[in-house]
């Protein structure tokens, strides 16, 4: 062999000494590859896409449905119709007795039903107790509504006695003539003497419907007892009547009193 064949080199010789192409080609495979690989999933994501707008369509037509439904379901029962309501049985109606049905079964059952019994009174009173107010032997000449007022020496004031109708009561025996005058409701005695001479009637202070006197011997609290009383009607004209009434009654007091001494 000569030098000059000696001096050529072999293939792998060349492969060897020369590793700058071939790591190219290597490279240029794999970024080859790379690509192929990156350009199938991404046809694969575009082939995927389709099933998911498919699912998506699906829901958004049953939700369209679904509301459809409900606004058809309101109408008609808007107007009394949609679907048939269930009948209660008869068993149930029953236990869902309400309380006042259940009382009014009660109340109509026999066994709950009261005896009538009747108790008869252990004290009958049937007798009648008269009770006495010594105006039997009376008869009334006079009758009027007023109001009566005494004179409080202590508190130098007019304390109210009460309210009710003063009257003049004849005695149907000796004729003598008494002023008597008891309270509304409770008919206590608020004035009870008899109408002697010496007695005067003045008008009140100040008005024309009212009378005062002085009393001796008022018997209305148990015990004759010295008074000064003022009494008042509804107008002058009661007030004037009475005036009438007490004088006449005290002129014929008057014969009867000079009688008896």
């Amino acid at each position: 062999m000569s030098d000059a064949d000696s001096a050529k080199p072999t293939s792998s010789a060349e492969q060897v000494a020369a590793p700058g192409p071939t790591l190219a080609k290597d490279e240029t495979e794999k970024v080859t590859s790379g690509a192929t690989d990156v350009s199938k999933s991404t046809e694969e994501k575009k082939e995927e896409k389709p099933v998911t707008s498919t699912i998506a369509e699906t829901v958004t037509s049953a939700a369209t449905t679904a509301t459809s439904a409900v606004k058809d379901s309101a109408i008609f029962s808007m107007f009394g119709g949609g679907p048939k309501k269930e009948k209660k049985e008869e068993g149930d109606e029953e236990n869902d007795r309400s309380g006042s049905a259940k009382a009014k079964a009660a109340e109509e059952s026999p066994e709950n039903e009261e005896p009538d019994v009747h108790f008869e009174p252990v004290v009958h009173l049937t007798e009648k107790v008269d009770v006495k107010t010594n105006e039997e032997l009376e008869e009334q000449t006079f009758k009027m509504r007023a109001k009566l007022f005494k004179f409080d020496r202590e508190s130098r004031e007019w304390k109210e006695r009460g309210t009710g109708d003063v009257r003049l009561l004849k005695h149907k025996e000796n004729g003598k003539t008494r002023l008597v005058m008891r309270r509304d409701k409770t008919l206590k005695v608020c004035a009870n003497h008899y109408i002697v001479p010496d007695m005067k009637l003045s008008p009140n202070v100040g008005s024309d419907r009212s009378w005062v006197w002085n009393a001796a011997a008022d018997v209305s609290e148990g015990e004759p007892e010295a008074q000064t009383l003022a009494i008042r009607f509804a107008n002058s004209e009661n007030a004037n009547q009475f005036k009438e009434a007490f004088i006449k009654a005290q002129q014929e007091n008057e014969e009867l009193f000079k009688g008896s001494e």
